[in-house]
């Protein structure tokens, strides 16, 4: 397939783990026209100032890797914020995107969009068959309707228009530019910070919540970021040969899952800690499993190419090359 690499790109969230990594990636594979704009710059859930944007820079290609996000406290406190601002952020972009004549679109999802006791490991046709976790509801339901925006669009528009919007759904991510706050961290970037606080106070053991027994999967985010180029890239007939109007998102994961005591002992590994781990069983364990299905992607032709191993000590690095806090 030939690509154009002078075409124009706008990367919306280049500051986040996942937008700048897709930034990276477009570069190393020649991209040179890519647009970017900072919060202060444009915000997104202003339609009249995203609608300014798309009339001034009339973008090619959109990656939409905005959103607001945040852990189970920040969900639960926050409910309005993360359903409107997500909602804003999709209709706004989408929508003007469309209006400017944008013809290729991929947004970026989450793993949070299926149902709380689905089937692992969860495929794609998981979506919309039972209930959502509560702690994320207003979360995934917004990111749920950006895959239907797409959908949408294109069964309307995409004839008469030709346009060819697609979304993919990662799975947890992990890797440079990960948000390391002790109260509000993802799991892989609070074990490193907390496994290196222990190293540096010789601490002799690191007590983590619950049994350790539940299994989640991890993906390094250059992986992600080469995933989602790779399907924008994609000629449409075959992506459509391996999805459908009403079911289009693609997941993305590693392929594979592992104990959180597993994880733990992997942190312990990459941060160099000499202790012992302790686990909390007073403490709750959270979902059994969560195991995305990615075989429609690796009909594809794509897998992951960085190992839990090799991504963590790439991950550790990177946080030790950070200002302290």
């Amino acid at each position: 397939m030939s690509i154009n690499l002078s075409q124009k790109i706008y990367v919306a969230g280049h500051r986040g783990m996942v937008g700048s990594a897709i930034v990276r990636t477009l570069k190393e594979k020649g991209y040179e026209n890519i647009v970017t704009r900072t919060h202060a710059e444009l915000d997104l859930t202003n339609q009249a100032a995203v609608q300014a944007f798309f009339e001034l820079e009339k973008p090619d290609q959109v990656y939409l890797a905005a959103a607001k996000v945040g852990g189970i406290y920040a969900n639960n406190t926050f409910p309005a914020e993360f359903i409107y601002q997500n909602l804003m952020m999709e209709s706004n972009v989408v929508h003007q995107a469309f209006v400017a004549g944008v013809k290729k679109f991929l947004f970026l999802g989450s793993s949070c969009i299926y149902p709380k006791l689905a089937p692992q490991p969860m495929a794609e046709d998981a979506l919309l068959t039972g209930l959502l976790e509560s702690t994320n509801e207003p979360y995934a339901v917004a990111k749920i309707a950006g895959i239907k925006l797409c959908e949408s669009y294109n069964r309307q528009y995409g004839a008469t228009h030709g346009i060819d919007y697609r979304s993919v759904m990662p799975t947890n991510l992990y890797g440079p530019g990960d948000n390391y706050h002790p109260e509000n961290s993802h799991v892989i970037p609070a074990l490193i910070r907390r496994f290196h606080e222990a190293k540096e106070s010789k601490l002799p053991t690191v007590t983590i919540w619950g049994t350790g027994t539940p299994r989640r999967e991890f993906l390094y985010v250059d992986d992600m970021a080469a995933a989602s180029v790779f399907v924008m890239d994609l000629e449409k007939s075959i992506y459509d040969q391996q999805t459908a109007p009403m079911c289009s998102h693609i997941n993305v994961g590693y392929g594979a899952d592992v104990t959180i005591a597993e994880l733990a002992q992997a942190v312990c590994a990459a941060v160099g800690y000499q202790g012992n781990i302790d686990f909390d069983p007073t403490k709750p364990d959270g979902t059994p499993r969560k195991w995305m299905d990615s075989s429609r992607l690796n009909r594809l032709g794509w897998n992951p190419l960085v190992n839990l191993s090799d991504g963590l000590q790439s991950a550790y690095q990177e946080f030790l090359q950070r200002p302290t806090k």
